[in-house]
């Protein structure tokens, strides 16, 4: 793992969230929230259950509304855009539970991940997947539902990089996996980041978060409470007691 916090200033900012308000029925989850993302960053937001964690990641993907303020991705405001539309823009969101084509294979959920590109295009994208994950490889003929919780993970991951997007949203990529798969997960997404992919992550081990991340956002209850380089959150005594049981 290492600590990626020199970027470089000439970086432009891929995605902006400016004072979003989102409500579930009478309860506002999400309160006056702004943050960016720079292009070339890793970006995390790291919080307990009911943060609002997730929830930030599906107003980002138009699965859910706000109430107020806006939303740019790439220098275009992507308020009241159709969810479907951002995968052609080049935004691809990996949910929490990994939400794969559990009754297909792993070939068959990689061409349902390729569905913006041009037919000649998809071999090349999943030679590529299979590159970067020879698992699957292995696996390729094999349902989705029978493949190990880190395989999903990996199938997940690789089914959001058929669209070759400029910015994946990871959320809770470790989420019931094994230690020694934690650590595989997260030299993934180093590798991703290193390969030019822009990541958005949402992680409830904060610790691994900020060890691979530039900067964090600590959500409270739907607000931003803390935010700076993830070298001074790792430091930071509020976080190292609330988060990293410090």
């Amino acid at each position: 793992m290492n600590d990626l916090n020199n970027l470089n200033t000439e970086n432009k900012t891929l995605l902006e969230v400016n004072d979003i308000n989102v409500y579930y029925g009478a309860i506002h989850a999400i309160q006056g929230i702004s943050f960016y993302v720079e292009e070339g960053e890793i970006v995390t937001l790291i919080g307990a259950n009911g943060a609002g964690k997730s929830t930030i990641l599906k107003t980002v993907s138009r699965l859910l509304n706000s109430k107020t303020g806006s939303i740019i991705f790439d220098g275009n405001s992507i308020d009241g855009v159709e969810p479907y539309k951002l995968i052609r823009m080049g935004l691809s969101h990996v949910p929490e539970g990994r939400r794969i084509f559990q009754h297909l294979t792993v070939e068959e959920n990689l061409e349902m991940g390729a569905y913006t590109r041009k037919t000649r295009e998809v071999q090349g994208g999943i030679a590529d997947v299979f590159k970067r994950f020879p698992r699957l490889r292995e696996r390729r003929t094999q349902i989705a539902g029978t493949l190990s919780g880190g395989e999903q993970q990996m199938l997940a991951i690789g089914r959001a990089l058929m669209s070759k997007p400029k910015l994946i949203m990871l959320d809770e990529p470790s989420m019931g996996l094994a230690p020694m798969l934690v650590e595989q997960i997260f030299d993934i997404i180093t590798e991703l980041n290193r390969a030019g992919t822009t990541i958005l992550l949402v992680e409830q081990n904060a610790r691994m978060a900020l060890t691979v991340a530039n900067r964090g956002y600590v959500l409270e209850t739907g607000r931003i409470t803390i935010s700076d380089t993830a070298s001074v959150l790792l430091n930071n005594d509020k976080v190292k007691k609330a988060y990293l049981g410090g």
